[in-house]
């Protein structure tokens, strides 16, 4: 698809719920979490400090949106993001927000030395 192309109603809404669902700060941590290597909801849990029933629900909301994908090893399923896009766009979003976060950092350092 060009950048150019107009997006579909359908399209449009789908793009729409998945930065709501993107909206949880649990959710984010999930995926961050996961975009690490395959997790199983106990690591995630344990790891996060969230509940495994609150970890699952957001991974059939996330599995939903097609943003992590399953895998089952022997007996245990695994949860990991679904492809590289996803990836790429949850770490260019935080490097830009530490970006910002180090701007203000600097420029509040700058006027208390002024």
């Amino acid at each position: 698809m060009n950048k150019a192309d107009p997006l579909s109603t359908q399209e449009l809404n789908f793009l729409s719920e998945t930065f709501r669902l993107l909206g949880d700060p649990s959710r984010l941590r999930i995926l961050l979490h996961c975009e690490e290597g395959p997790k199983s909801v106990t690591d995630i849990s344990e790891t996060l400090e969230l509940s495994q029933s609150l970890v699952s629900h957001h991974l059939r909301l996330l599995r939903g949106a097609r943003l992590v994908t399953r895998v089952r090893h022997s007996k245990q399923m695994f949860y990991e993001i679904s492809d590289q896009h996803v990836g790429d766009v949850l770490l260019d979003m935080l490097s830009h927000v530490r970006e910002e976060r180090e701007g203000v950092a600097e420029r509040d350092a700058s006027v208390q030395h002024s």
